[in-house]
């Protein structure tokens, strides 16, 4: 007996010892465990409002477009989500068009992940929020075929979570500069967007406010090399923990320059995309962030964190703005990671998820199956 069809039947046999048990749920579990049922892919738009502005070295925007997702197998329902800010190259137009295009109904066993992650390479590709929110959704549903959350599956102990960074952007509006450094209070580290023309300000700003660590995300803003080092030395006199993406992705060479001389870790951000990228990332950064909109999902960040790790990488995981449906997603591999900037859900008005949650400032798991999301 294959490892699946083990924890399918374990799950099974769990039920029948507990008590009570109802014939529904019996005959579910007894055709989830037979394979007697086909995969169904829904999806519709949602629009993410933000907060607050962001204000990024290349735009500013205040909405995320994105598309949730259901896959149902025999009555079962998993939740997926496609967030695509604007320089992922995906839209709600392109998600839509390529989730039209998939058959998930040929596939009997939800379990067949991998499986579907190449028929969906097949399909067309890139579109990687598009297969995320697929993979997002198959790793519910799974999970909850086996009623337990993946962290668990994955073998992963809740308590190594990090904390979590709280991302802020500058505001020109003082007043509303002032909103933003208030909402800092509760975390332990606090995220500051740079690659404008008010890098310093924002920190000296925030030191007047909280000694709180804080970690740096240039969004590729520094144009040259000599520039970044200074920026770099000047960050870790004020309790800077690393840089992130300081120059363009393409500068790989400067970004190798820089690494040699930086005395803070420099992370790749928008450098990396997917597995293949993480040996190349190894050449000029000190460590990657792990985002499942651009890593296909769930099953290619995890093995994006092991390479890491076995190169001797320092690994944080990242999200973009999204619901609690793809960050609680993302929160499964926490265990595994140095950093983590899990707070895509806290900065948007419109959640329509109950999921992992921040705790005196660290990223806190549950114990529901799946992704641990439930409907808001």
């Amino acid at each position: 007996m294959n490892r699946r069809n083990f924890l399918k039947t374990g799950m099974l046999g769990a039920m029948i010892a507990a008590s009570p048990i109802s014939l529904s749920a019996l005959d579910s579990a007894t055709r989830a465990a037979g394979k007697s049922g086909r995969l169904n892919l829904s999806f519709r738009p949602y629009e993410l409002q933000l907060r607050h502005a962001f204000n990024l070295a290349r735009n500013q925007r205040t909405t995320t477009p994105g598309v949730q997702v259901e896959i149902e197998y025999d009555g079962i329902v998993g939740y997926g989500e496609a967030s695509m800010p604007p320089y992922l190259g995906e839209s709600v137009a392109s998600v839509c068009e390529f989730l039209s295009k998939l058959d998930l109904s040929q596939f009997s066993d939800p379990f067949r992940i991998e499986d579907i992650h190449e028929y969906m390479e097949k399909v067309a590709p890139n579109n990687r929020a598009a297969k995320a929110s697929v993979d997002i959704a198959l790793h519910d549903l799974t999970g909850k075929i086996m009623n337990q959350p993946w962290y668990k599956i994955w073998g992963l102990n809740p308590d190594n979570c990090p904390n979590t960074s709280f991302t802020i952007s500058y505001d020109a509006n003082p007043e509303e500069m002032r909103k933003k450094i208030e909402e800092t209070a509760p975390y332990k580290v606090v995220k500051v967007k740079m690659g404008l023309d008010h890098d310093k300000e924002i920190v000296e700003a925030l030191r007047r406010y909280t000694d709180v660590p804080i970690c740096v995300d240039a969004n590729q803003g520094w144009n040259n090399k000599e520039k970044a080092l200074e920026m770099c030395h000047w960050l870790a006199e004020r309790n800077c923990l690393f840089v992130e993406q300081p120059m363009d992705k393409a500068a790989i060479d400067d970004t190798a320059w820089l690494r040699e001389r930086s005395p803070l870790p420099i992370i790749a951000d928008e450098f990396l995309q997917r597995l293949p990228d993480v040996r190349r990332a190894a050449q000029a950064y000190d460590g990657i962030n792990i985002k499942l909109m651009k890593s296909t999902g769930m099953h290619e960040a995890y093995k994006m964190a092991v390479l890491a790790r076995a190169l001797g990488m320092k690994v944080m995981l990242g999200c973009m703005t999204e619901t609690s449906c793809a960050v609680s997603a993302a929160a499964q591999l926490a265990p595994m990671v140095d950093w983590a900037d899990l707070d895509g859900n806290l900065l948007i008005a419109n959640d329509i998820f109950d999921g992992m949650k921040i705790v005196d400032g660290k990223v806190t798991l549950n114990d529901r199956p799946g992704i641990g999301v439930v409907k808001a």
